[in-house]
């Protein structure tokens, strides 16, 4: 969508290329339809004018229902779709709604700009991405008790000192001081990565696209529309999810249990739940990863649990518990680690492959530069450009600022973990700047976040090298400082990108994604602490499985002892599936198109090993009404489904908070709905 500011841009340079020319007819026809266009006379107000209060209000409210939302998914199953198209859709029906109740009281306000809409969807993002990536339903999860015994008392290295009970106050601390350095990893790069590389940030440019359009004439009547879509199925969404709450009154009850295959199906999870949110998810994520998760569950949940259960006894004791890591349950938790594992290292090693091929070749292409290419750049870009330039964020501001961070986290972090030695923090924060630019950069290519699998790197190093007494907590959080640091320097170019295509000064989007990220730091633990006082977070049977917490302890254990933590055949069944997750990267990337296309996402797969199939089905669903609207009406579907995704994720997310108060206050719904086989 063209900018009305970079349209008088354009008039202005045809103007002066016209005067050199002397073709003043020509020159006063551009300055008459230059006139003709009212809004182009506006310029960009000054980057402190882009944060407002109203903004930062508006980025407190959808970062606190978004970090709900988001706990949520981490605590269940731990996919997190992306939700920044979201973030800014729901910025511009908060600020509109709020413009026009204050016109219709007879009060003049500032208009609703671009810039401002950036600087909203930048700050809420930045506060819930601190829910996602801030290791709740992870490492730091890892850490509690509940995830030590289920990972095995009397397996070696697994000790009971190397737990620690979750608190407010520090999972506040930690997250202060290992969050900010990140943010300033990598500004002094952004003009590299942005102007000079030209990087597409795809997720950073279809925000920017999104909001760009919302701030046009036409735009204006096709936000209309979504705004009344989202408002409509959000309002569907919390009603349906107020309605199933009657009925849910034990374990095992109401609409979530419903048996729609039949309860022999319902037994190893292939139901559909009806969650509005796994449905908007469904509708959010491709057909790719939907299919990917259902393909997982079949083979799991349909075919390889039940066959290893048969072998109880054989293959490990009868007697022993459940959720022991030699019993069925230590498959299932070795063997998604495997195929994340596979599919982590396959996309860690393509990603630097194809940064170091691109950086090549731009080296290349440099020393073949002529200066004939200044004169062919695109006018618009020059205008952006021009903008990103000239509101610089200076160099000593980015040094300093990332040096009193790092030595504040330096200080601080052995003092609260003793387990990890201040030098390994030493060196983490001076590799973090190189490992930060290659996530970035390569997240620029091909908008694969890879900050987890650098942390996963971190962990099997960290707990190999602390030893037995202090491997496990080591490894953990390790992981989160160098996840922390990467990922959010990645999070902050995407938004540099969005900032770049909508003319948002990069200083007041720094601005914002530090207040968004302290916002985040203290919203997060709260909301955590929601879900964990009033429902029973990291319980393998029920609702908040938190999956990944039990993951990253056992990669921890492995790391700090070996395959001798692994089942009896278990070791052979994770390679062959750390080779099924190799094979299915390569057969994608090198097959054609017409097959790629069809080849399981691995990564996606490992989730319902652990989690169930339930999920699954419901996010194919969403899948199945994306394909179906696109058949029946493709035009109005591509307008309408990221609204309508939004409202159902929305209103089933916002639920979550008067049902946590309801928990706390011990009110149970007063309905168990059950099913049960006929006799």
């Amino acid at each position: 969508m063209e900018n009305v500011n970079v349209e008088e841009f354009r008039e202005i340079e045809r103007v002066n290329n016209n005067r050199e020319r002397g073709d003043m007819e020509m020159v006063e026809e551009n300055q008459n339809q230059n006139q003709n266009q009212s809004e182009n006379c506006n310029r960009v107000a000054p980057w402190t004018k882009h944060i407002t209060i109203r903004g930062l209000f508006a980025s407190l409210v959808i970062g606190i229902i978004y970090s709900v939302i988001v706990m949520k998914l981490n605590l269940t199953t731990g996919l997190v779709p992306n939700l920044n198209v979201s973030a800014a859709l729901l910025a511009f029906v908060f600020i509109r709604t709020w413009t026009k109740l204050l016109h219709k009281s007879g009060i003049v306000s500032t208009p609703f700009t671009r810039q401002e809409n950036t600087v909203i969807q930048t700050c809420a993002v930045a506060c819930y991405s601190i829910a996602v990536g801030g290791g709740f339903g992870s490492y730091l999860l890892g850490l509690n008790w509940k995830t030590y015994e289920q990972a095995g008392v009397d397996t070696e290295g697994n000790s009971p000192n190397s737990t620690k009970e979750l608190g407010i106050g520090w999972m506040t601390g930690f997250l202060f001081v290992s969050s900010f350095v990140g943010l300033l990893a990598l500004v002094p790069l952004r003009k590299i990565m942005i102007i000079d590389y030209k990087l597409t940030y795809p997720s950073g440019t279809a925000t920017a696209v999104l909001i760009n359009g919302f701030h046009t004439p036409k735009g204006d009547k096709m936000a209309k529309k979504q705004v009344h879509g989202f408002m409509k199925f959000f309002s569907i969404s919390f009603v349906w999810a107020f309605f199933q709450w009657f009925y849910s009154g034990g374990e095992l009850c109401g609409f979530s249990q419903f048996p729609t295959f039949g309860l022999k199906a319902w037994k190893h999870s292939f139901y559909f739940d009806f969650s509005m949110t796994y449905i908007g998810a469904g509708m959010i994520c491709s057909h790719l990863v939907n299919l990917s998760l259902l393909f997982g569950a079949l083979l799991s949940w349909g075919l390889m649990w039940p066959l290893i259960s048969g072998l109880k006894g054989d293959w490990f004791p009868s007697t022993i518990s459940e959720s022991s890591m030699k019993s069925l349950n230590g498959y299932k938790v070795f063997v998604s680690i495997s195929l994340i594992l596979g599919d982590g290292l396959y996309n860690f090693l393509k990603i630097l492959f194809y940064t170091a091929r691109s950086i090549h070749s731009r080296v290349k292409s440099e020393n073949l530069k002529t200066s004939s290419d200044n004169q062919n750049k695109a006018l618009d870009d020059l205008h952006r450009n021009e903008i990103f330039i000239r509101e610089s964020i200076p160099m000593w501001v980015a040094c300093v600022g990332y040096i009193i961070f790092s030595v504040i986290s330096i200080i601080i972090i052995p003092l609260m973990f003793p387990e990890l030695k201040w030098y390994y923090v030493v060196v983490a924060y001076m590799l973090a700047p190189s490992l930060s630019f290659c996530n970035a950069y390569g997240a620029g290519l091909t908008d694969m976040n890879m900050a987890y699998n650098y942390g996963k790197v971190a962990l099997f190093v960290l707990s190999a090298l602390s030893g037995k007494d202090n491997g496990v907590v080591a490894g953990l959080v390790g992981c989160g400082l160098i996840k922390s640091i990467v990922s959010i320097s990645s999070d902050l170019m995407h938004d540099f990108k969005t900032g770049h295509l909508t003319l948002t000064s990069p200083r007041s989007m720094l601005v914002s994604q530090a207040i968004g990220t302290a916002i985040g730091c203290v919203v997060a633990p709260l909301t955590f602490f929601l879900f964990y006082k009033a429902f029973d977070v990291g319980n393998p049977d029920g609702e908040y499985k938190a999956p990944y917490a039990i993951v990253y302890r056992n990669m921890a254990i492995l790391g700090v002892q070996g395959f001798s933590a692994l089942p009896h055949h278990c070791l052979q069944l994770c390679y062959g599936f750390f080779a099924f997750a190799i094979a299915a990267n390569l057969l994608r990337d090198l097959s054609p198109k017409r097959i790629g296309k069809w080849v399981p996402l691995p990564m996606a797969m490992a989730v319902p090993f652990l989690v169930g199939a339930y999920f699954a089905i419901d996010m194919c669903v969403g899948s199945l009404i994306v394909f179906a609207w696109h058949k029946l009406n493709g035009k109005n579907a591509g307008l309408m489904i990221p609204a309508v995704a939004s409202g159902l994720i929305c209103g089933d997310g916002l639920w979550i908070l008067p049902s946590s108060i309801l928990a706390l206050a011990k009110i149970r719904p007063p309905i168990c709905m059950n099913f049960l086989a006929t006799k």
